[in-house]
C-alpha cells in the first residue's frame, strides 16, 4: 500500500499511467475512489495519475488535531515535490479545487496546468446580491448540518449536506450505498474542516501570480454562485479557460466520467 509521509500524518495514494504528472484532489466527504470512474474513462490517457487521500480521509491518517485547509495545500506541495518531478499538473474538485487554487496563490511554480469544478470559496461573492441571496440557504443547510454532526447524527447530517447543499433533493437515495457510508465515516473531517475559518476564503492577490494554464469548469446543473465564483478567479487568472459541462452538476467527474476525462486531458494536452 503506497503511503507519503506528509510530516504529520502519513497519506495514501494510487498512480496509474505513465506521461507527465496529474494529481487528483478531491473534495469533502470523499476520498481517491471517487477519481476512479474518470480515470477509467480516460484521464490516465497519455498521464501519469497520482489519486491520493487527503489528510483524515480514505486509508490516509487522521489529522493529529483541529486541521485547516493551509495544512490540505502543505500536504498537497509535499506530494507534488516527492513524487513529481514539479510542476504538475492538479485537477481538483469541490473543496479540493479550492485546496489547488490556495496553494496556486502560495506556490505558483509548482503547477503546470491546473484544473478547478467548482471550489465553494463562497467569501469571494458575498458582495454579489444575487450570489449573497443564493447562498444564504446553503449557509443555513451547513448550519444545520453542523449540528446534527455535533449531536452524533452523522447519517442524517450527510444525507442533509447531499441533498441541501451539494447535489439536490432526492440524491441520497440514488448514491451507491458504498459512497453514502463513504460520506457518513466522513462527517468528523468535514466537522473538522468547517470549523477553519479561512476554509471558503482566497488571496486572489497571489493568485494572479501563477502563470500556469487552468480551466475552470462548472456543471449546468449547479447553482449560478459557483459560476460567481468562476468569474472572481478568471478575472485574477491571466491564463485561464471555461468550461461547462452540460447536464452535469457537482461531481461530473463522477456521474459523466467520460466527458469529465476527455475535457481535462484534451485541455492539459493543449496546454
Amino acid at each position: 500500500m503506497p503511503r507519503f509521509d506528509a510530516g504529520d500524518v502519513p497519506l495514501h495514494y494510487e498512480q496509474t499511467g505513465t506521461g507527465e504528472p496529474l494529481v487528483l484532489v478531491h473534495g469533502s466527504w470523499n476520498d481517491h475512489r471517487s477519481w476512479q470512474p474518470a480515470v477509467e474513462a480516460g484521464l490516465r490517457a497519455g498521464f501519469r495519475v497520482l489519486a491520493y487521500d487527503r489528510r483524515g480521509h480514505g486509508l490516509s491518517g487522521p489529522a493529529p488535531g483541529p486541521g485547516t485547509r493551509r495544512q490540505d495545500e502543505d500536504d498537497l506541495a509535499a506530494l507534488i515535490e516527492a513524487l513529481g518531478p514539479a510542476p504538475a499538473h492538479v485537477a481538483g474538485n469541490s473543496f479540493g479545487a479550492s485546496i489547488a487554487a490556495g496553494l496556486a496563490a502560495r506556490r505558483p511554480e509548482l503547477f503546470r496546468g491546473i484544473v478547478l469544478h467548482e471550489p465553494p470559496l463562497a467569501a469571494l461573492v458575498l458582495d454579489d446580491p444575487s450570489a449573497a441571496a443564493q447562498l444564504r440557504p446553503v449557509t443555513e443547510a451547513i448550519t444545520r448540518a453542523l449540528e446534527l454532526l455535533r449531536e452524533g447524527e452523522d447519517a442524517a447530517g450527510a444525507k442533509l449536506f447531499v441533498e441541501r447543499v451539494a447535489l439536490g433533493p432526492g440524491a441520497w437515495g440514488t448514491l451507491p450505498a458504498p459512497m453514502r457510508e463513504t460520506f457518513v465515516r466522513h462527517a468528523r473531517t468535514w466537522l473538522d474542516e468547517q470549523d477553519d475559518p479561512g476554509w471558503d476564503r482566497l488571496d486572489v492577490d497571489g493568485l494572479r501570480a501563477c502563470t500556469a494554464p487552468v480551466l475552470l469548469s462548472h456543471g449546468s446543473e449547479s447553482p449560478s454562485w459557483f459560476a460567481t465564483v468562476l468569474d472572481r478567479l478568471a478575472a485574477a487568472l491571466p491564463h485561464a479557460h471555461r468550461h461547462t459541462y452540460l447536464g452535469a452538476g457537482h461531481i461530473p467527474h463522477v456521474t459523466h466520467p467520460q466527458d469529465y476525462a476527455a475535457t481535462v486531458t484534451g485541455f492539459l494536452r493543449q496546454s
